[in-house]
């Protein structure tokens, strides 16, 4: 594991920054997050441009969604500070950092099992006042996941899985945010609604979204992103065009099972 770190954090070396920053939505400078004594973020620095799809790729407790829950506010760094077009938002609590532009379907989905599809939804516009914006927006989510529109008034629990990914998403875009963080949405998913989960987010984005994704299916995350970070016990070890990091022999190896 030592002669591994040790290979990629090379790789980065000699790879560096993938382009220069142009205009950055989204800014992380050396983040440090601390759960007790354990030094989970150990001064995470990455960027995301308007309009790009960013993945940030890595194993089981690397820091992937504990990067995503401190840029939420739902947790606050010891060290480092991150910004949303220039402005800091790092130690905002959650409801502040949603009203600024960033929206979030965590790890798991965490819908609300009880309510109907259409309270879910509503629930994800929660801060917002313009009832013509929300209802051209549930118009917006119903055309990008029809099965929601069959379900609006069905109890979210009952939902399949898939669905519930569907409806995650859904709901975090009801905040009408400026970047969208999604973790894990493949997760426990067929090959077929993988495949269809991945074509929404492409299209999302290329409605005018921008995405940071984390994902352990790299192969479909890279698949889709335009730039990629991959992060090991904390740390950034690599940050390259997608298409360079699916070239890359270590991350071939590492994530994307070759040999």
């Amino acid at each position: 594991m030592t002669e591994h770190r040790s290979a990629v954090t090379s790789v980065l070396q000699q790879t560096g920054a993938p382009h220069e920053k142009q205009e950055s939505m989204l800014e992380l400078e050396d983040i440090h997050v601390y759960y007790g004594n354990i030094h989970a973020l150990k001064g995470i620095s990455l960027h995301v441009q308007r309009g790009e799809i960013v993945t940030l790729i890595g194993g089981n407790g690397a820091g992937k969604t504990t990067t995503l829950r401190t840029i939420s506010g739902l947790i606050h760094p010891r060290m480092g500070t991150i910004k949303l077009e220039g402005k800091r938002i790092d130690m905002l609590p959650p409801h502040e950092v949603v009203a600024r532009g960033i929206g979030h379907a965590p790890e798991g989905r965490r819908i609300f099992p009880r309510m109907s599809v259409k309270e879910n939804l509503e629930l994800g516009a929660y801060l917002r006042n313009d009832k013509d914006g929300i209802r051209a927006d549930m118009e917006r989510v119903f055309t990008l996941f029809p099965r929601l529109k069959e379900r609006i008034n069905q109890k979210a629990g009952t939902m399949s899985g898939g669905e519930q990914q569907m409806l995650a998403i859904a709901r975090a875009l009801m905040a009408r945010p400026k970047v969208l963080l999604l973790d894990e949405p493949s997760m426990g998913l067929a090959p077929i609604l993988v495949e269809q989960i991945f074509s929404i987010i492409k299209e999302i984005n290329e409605q005018g979204t921008t995405i940071l994704l984390v994902e352990q299916n790299a192969l479909m995350a890279l698949s889709v992103a335009h730039r990629g970070y991959v992060i090991e016990t904390g740390k950034i070890v690599l940050a390259d065009s997608a298409k360079a990091l699916q070239e890359n022999d270590m991350v071939r190896k590492s994530y994307l099972g070759e040999e």
